[in-house]
């Protein structure tokens, strides 16, 4: 239980300080110092859960890394449920937090479909397959156990990449690559963010499948 307990923890900080900061910041596609701003917080958020959690649930606040642990026969089917529902409680309780602060009419970080999208919904499925597979399968290499001594750097190798991929993906979705993410804060902005919920939750769990199926073609017992 007290895994599962951490997972809720983890996702509620990286939900809370990476879309609180991008409402502080007030992000938005014209205003590129936010933009990167946002970027680094959903990072240091990610960095900073990981040497806190990963020694008591491995910090996956995030249920398509859960999968991709799930499918690569790091986690049991019963731990990934109870990660998951861990995670997304987590996640709401953040986006309540974030609705009692800066009000549900900021959006309170909520993901969408972007200019660079056209309107267009593929486009924005697309990009969070493609920007999920990548995030997940930096994790899935990083924590492998074969990498030894470089293991310890894993946290921050993870915080990193999560950085780059805001930093393409935000002009797109506003980046979620991470399903409770998404449906915490669309919960309480409504509207527009929970109609379109649910390209943040299958986009991430397709990018985690396509990861989970790269990572085995490339992966090594020694």
């Amino acid at each position: 239980m007290k895994k599962y307990i951490a997972e809720c923890i983890g996702t509620f900080v990286l939900t809370f300080l990476g879309c609180g900061a991008a409402v502080s910041l007030g992000c938005a596609e014209a205003n590129t110092a936010a933009v990167v701003g946002t970027a680094i917080a959903f990072g240091l958020a990610v960095v900073a859960m990981a040497y806190t959690i990963g020694g008591v649930s491995g910090c996956h606040i995030n249920p398509a890394i859960t999968l991709g642990c799930l499918v690569t026969g790091r986690i049991s089917c019963k731990d990934s449920i109870g990660y998951i529902v861990g995670q997304v409680i987590g996640a709401i309780i953040a986006g309540a937090a974030l609705a009692a602060i800066y009000g549900a009419e900021t959006g309170i970080g909520t993901n969408g479909i972007g200019a660079g999208c056209n309107g267009c919904w593929c486009i924005a499925l697309t990009v969070e397959i493609i920007l999920t597979a990548l995030f997940v399968l930096v994790v899935l290499g990083a924590t492998h156990k074969t990498n030894g001594a470089t293991g310890n750097f894993a946290g921050l190798a993870i915080g990193l990449s999560l950085i780059l991929i805001h930093l393409v993906g935000i002009h797109f979705t506003g980046t979620s690559v991470n399903p409770a993410r998404s449906i915490g804060p669309a919960i309480f902005a409504g509207g527009e963010a929970l109609q379109n919920v649910w390209i943040f939750i299958v986009g991430p769990f397709v990018g985690a499948l396509v990861a989970a199926i790269l990572w085995k073609l490339v992966e090594t017992k020694e």
